[in-house]
């Protein structure tokens, strides 16, 4: 059982997992180790999976879909008919007012709706713990250089399930001045695969996308593939200035994720989110709903 903190409703729920039994096969039974390291984990296999949800006969799973886990058709920026797949739907986006974007500078957003989790300061030299298991900042950034830069800086990490909106967008204004592609594997974000081996955000594919904010100094963004997610598209114009909840690019169908790093000093957490962080229980927020602040 996967519980969150809805900010929204200031209730804890238990998460409905997309997938659930096929995840536990993977991750929790012996045949499922065998099958994660033969196919699941593989770029081929998500190849596979992204072109089914691809065809157009795939477009007969947005109705129910859309019923079962009571999205708001009225966010939708498109009618849902006027999708040609599956992908096509999953990938959508919203219109503008279903999103707001506090216009103040010291509100920092969250960069993607989802399940998230903030500490406020992590330690590069020793390691951080989420869930108890050592989070090593080098082998994320693969570079010694910014992990010593981001050490003791405060880390959010943004769990994108595949009933969410899948478009991710720039916590603050800034200049992008790095995207960089780390080549890995294709594992499962999601809880039940985390528990057993949280160095999946270090294992998996993921761009590193660096901006350079005159408030917030250099925030790191790290948009995280996952099984069925090989890669992600951006949208956003390169060498322009970028504003706060700017859309910078999208997953196609799957779960994903995105870890966000400040910079020591620069952020102040909200309390919920971080006092839930502390209990082991993420917080489920929207995009443009507030992180933090600035410290």
């Amino acid at each position: 059982m996967i519980q969150f903190f809805n900010r929204s409703k200031g209730t804890v729920e238990t998460e409905d997992v997309y997938g659930e039994d096929w995840l536990r096969l993977i991750y929790e039974k012996p045949v499922g180790k065998l099958l994660l390291w033969v196919a699941v984990k593989r770029a081929w296999f998500s190849c596979w999976y992204g072109w089914r949800m691809s065809r157009p006969s795939s477009k007969e799973r947005i109705g129910p879909f859309i019923q079962k886990y009571k999205l708001d058709e009225n966010e939708f920026a498109a009618d849902p008919e006027s999708f040609k797949s599956f992908n096509d739907f999953f990938s959508r986006k919203l219109k503008p007012k279903a999103r707001p974007i506090p216009k103040t500078n010291e509100v920092v957003v969250f960069p993607a709706d989802g399940r998230h989790l903030g500490i406020q300061t992590l330690g590069a030299s020793e390691g951080f713990y989420v869930k108890g298991q050592q989070f090593d900042l080098p082998k994320l950034f693969q570079s010694e250089e910014l992990a010593e830069r981001f050490d003791k800086g405060s880390l959010i990490i943004s769990r994108l399930c595949p009933v969410d909106y899948h478009r991710f967008h720039a916590p603050v204004s800034g200049k992008m001045s790095e995207e960089r592609l780390i080549n890995g594997s294709l594992y499962s974000v999601n809880p039940i695969a985390l528990r057993k081996n949280i160095s999946i955000f270090w294992e998996n594919k993921r761009y590193l996308c660096m901006i350079d904010s005159e408030s917030y100094g250099k925030v790191a963004q790290f948009i995280v593939g996952a099984t069925c997610v090989g890669s992600a598209t951006f949208t956003y114009s390169r060498n322009q200035l970028l504003k706060k909840g700017e859309e910078l690019g999208y997953f196609s169908f799957g779960g994903s994720s995105v870890v966000t790093l400040f910079e020591q000093g620069r952020l102040r957490i909200s309390d919920d989110l971080r006092l839930h962080t502390e209990a082991n229980i993420e917080t489920y927020a929207k995009m443009g709903d507030e992180l933090g602040r600035s410290a």
